[in-house]
């Protein structure tokens, strides 16, 4: 994994399985004006090697965080989603994950989903 990225935002990011890198980036640039800005995204552990997600990361020059069902779980978000919860054991993905990598920061946009990319935003604390 490569370096932190220099801002203080971090894009959570779910995703339908199939989702090409080009969705996640448009997704992400729906919620983040200036790529210089992002820390890192974050997500689900096992997105958080599939090729889209790391691909978008890559080209904008970040790490991707992955988290557990279980600590996404443990992490109170305003839009919960009882078909996320049934599809990968947590009721949050996008969400939960900003929050969580941005070290329990505030979210700035709550999730917003197109094209199968579900995107959150969260400011780091530290």
């Amino acid at each position: 994994m490569g370096s932190l990225g220099g801002g203080d935002l971090v894009v959570g990011v779910g995703l339908r399985d199939g989702v090409g890198p080009d969705a996640v980036l448009d997704a992400i640039s729906a919620v983040v004006d200036d790529p210089t800005e992002l820390h890192a995204l974050a997500t689900l552990e096992r997105k958080a090697t599939e090729s889209s997600v790391a691909i978008a990361a890559a080209e904008l020059g970040v790490p991707v965080l992955g988290y557990t069902a279980d600590e996404l779980a443990a992490v109170h978000v305003p839009s919960p989603s009882g078909r996320v919860a049934d599809a990968v054991g947590t009721p949050s993905v996008a969400e939960a994950a900003a929050v969580l990598g941005s070290g329990g920061g505030d979210l700035v946009v709550r999730k917003r989903a197109r094209d199968g990319v579900t995107v959150a935003l969260a400011r780091t604390v530290w």
